[in-house]
C-alpha cells in the first residue's frame, strides 16, 4: 500500500511539470524575468490617435505633398529696383538740382515709373583693388613707382566715413587689409606692397572676386582698379567676367596706369612694340566696358600730375549721385538679366533735355548709371 503511494505521488508530479516544459519550448524568448504582455497585434495595424499624429516636417516634404495641396508654398511679387545715377558735364563736373520729371528710365525698352527720387553724399564702401606682379610692378621699375603713387594719392582722398579695403592681385586675389575706416589699415597695408610674387596679372578673377564679395554690402559702394588692364592667366574669359560684373552692380572705376611707358615703347617702334601696344590698346578697351557698364569711368592719366584730377572726378561721380527706385512692369522671376537705360528729358516735349553753360550755349553732358541688373529667381 505504501508502494502504490508513493509511485502515485511520482506519477502526480512528473504530469504537473510537463506543461511548464513544453511551454518553454514554445516561447524561446522567455526568460526566467517576468515579461510584459504583449500589445495585441491589432493595435500595430492601426494608425495612432489624432492627438498624437507626429507633426510633418518642412525638411522632409513628402514627394506627393505639393500635388495634394497639404505644404503651403509663400511667394512674393515684390521687387524694387534702385539706380545711382551721376549727370556729368564735358568737364566731368557734377550738374546739380535736376528735377525728378527730367529723368527717364527704361528697363528692356519699357518706360518704368520713379517712386522714389532724391540726391545725397553719402559714405562709401571702397575696394582699393592694385596689380602687382612682377611683370609691371618689379622693385623700383617705373611701374612700380606709378602704381604706388597712384594707391597713396587715391588713398588720401578718402573721407573718415568712408570704409575702405586694400587689395591686391597677381597670379591670385590677396586681401591685406579688411573694410574699415581706420584709414592706418588701409595704410599698414600698402606699406607691404614692395616686393611683388608672381608675374602674371590675373584681373578678371580678381575684378569678379570682390564683386561678388561686395555685392550683398548696402548703401554705396564701387571698386577703384589701379592697374595695367592686361589679364595673362586668368580662369574666366572676358565675356563671363563681362557678364558678371554686370549682374554684380558694383560701380567700377579704373585707373591705367604705364600710359608714360607705351608712349615711349610706341617712340622706339618695332614689331615687339607693336605687339605690345595691342595688348594695352585691349586692355584700355575692356577696362572702358567694365566701368560703363557698371555706372563707372575710365581714366588713363599719362602724367603723374594728372592724378589729382582724375581723383577728384572720381569721388565727385561716387559721392555726388541722384537714387532713382522703382518697381518693374516685368515681374517675372527668371532670373534674367535686365537692361537699364536712364536718360534725361524735358517733359514738355519728351525729348532730350538741352543743358546751357554760363554763355548759354548747349553744352554736352553724360548720364552714368549701371548697364543693368538680375531679376531674383522663385522661392518656394
Amino acid at each position: 500500500m505504501r508502494h502504490r503511494l508513493l509511485l502515485g505521488a511520482f506519477s502526480l508530479a512528473i504530469v504537473s511539470f510537463c506543461p511548464i516544459h513544453l511551454r518553454a519550448q514554445d516561447d524561446p524568448q522567455s526568460t526566467d524575468s517576468v515579461a510584459k504582455p504583449k500589445k495585441p497585434a491589432a493595435a500595430t495595424d492601426t494608425a495612432p490617435p489624432p492627438e498624437k499624429t507626429p507633426i510633418p516636417s518642412e525638411f522632409k516634404k513628402p514627394k506627393d505633398a505639393a500635388a495634394a495641396g497639404d505644404v503651403t508654398t509663400f511667394r512674393t511679387t515684390a521687387n524694387t529696383v534702385v539706380v545711382d545715377v551721376a549727370v556729368l558735364d564735358d568737364h566731368d563736373n557734377f550738374l546739380p538740382k535736376i528735377p525728378q520729371d527730367h529723368f527717364r528710365i527704361t528697363e528692356d525698352g519699357v518706360p518704368q515709373k520713379v517712386t522714389n527720387f532724391g540726391q545725397s553724399e553719402a559714405p562709401i564702401t571702397i575696394c582699393m583693388l592694385i596689380e602687382f606682379s612682377g611683370r609691371y610692378q618689379a622693385y623700383w621699375s617705373q611701374g612700380w613707382g606709378e602704381t604706388l603713387r597712384a594707391s597713396y594719392g587715391f588713398l588720401e582722398t578718402l573721407k573718415p566715413d568712408d570704409n575702405v579695403a586694400i587689395v591686391t592681385y597677381d597670379l591670385r586675389t590677396t586681401i591685406l587689409s579688411d573694410f574699415s575706416p581706420d584709414k592706418r589699415n588701409a595704410e599698414e597695408a600698402m606699406s607691404r606692397l614692395r616686393i611683388p610674387g608672381f608675374s602674371e596679372s590675373n584681373v578678371f578673377d580678381a575684378l569678379t572676386d570682390m564683386a561678388d564679395r561686395m555685392s550683398g554690402i548696402d548703401g554705396r559702394k564701387a571698386i577703384v582698379l589701379i592697374a595695367s588692364g592686361i589679364d595673362t592667366f586668368s580662369k574666366l574669359t572676358f565675356d563671363k567676367a563681362r557678364k558678371s560684373l554686370q549682374e554684380s552692380g558694383v560701380p567700377i572705376y579704373t585707373i591705367s596706369i604705364l600710359q608714360i611707358a607705351r608712349i615711349g615703347m610706341e617712340a622706339r617702334g618695332g614689331m615687339r612694340a607693336q605687339m605690345a601696344d595691342m595688348d594695352f590698346l585691349q586692355a584700355d578697351n575692356e577696362m572702358k566696358t567694365f566701368s560703363k557698364e557698371t555706372g563707372g569711368l575710365s581714366f588713363f592719366p599719362r602724367f603723374s600730375g594728372e592724378y589729382p584730377q582724375v581723383f577728384r572726378q572720381i569721388e565727385m561721380a561716387m559721392r555726388q549721385q541722384y537714387s532713382l527706385t522703382y518697381h518693374p512692369t516685368n515681374v517675372a522671376r527668371d532670373g534674367k538679366f535686365r537692361r537699364i537705360k536712364v536718360e534725361l528729358i524735358d517733359p514738355a516735349t519728351n525729348e532730350p533735355m538741352r543743358v546751357l553753360d554760363a554763355k548759354n550755349k548747349p553744352m554736352k553732358y553724360r548720364v552714368i548709371a549701371k548697364a543693368g541688373y538680375k531679376a531674383p529667381r522663385e522661392v518656394d
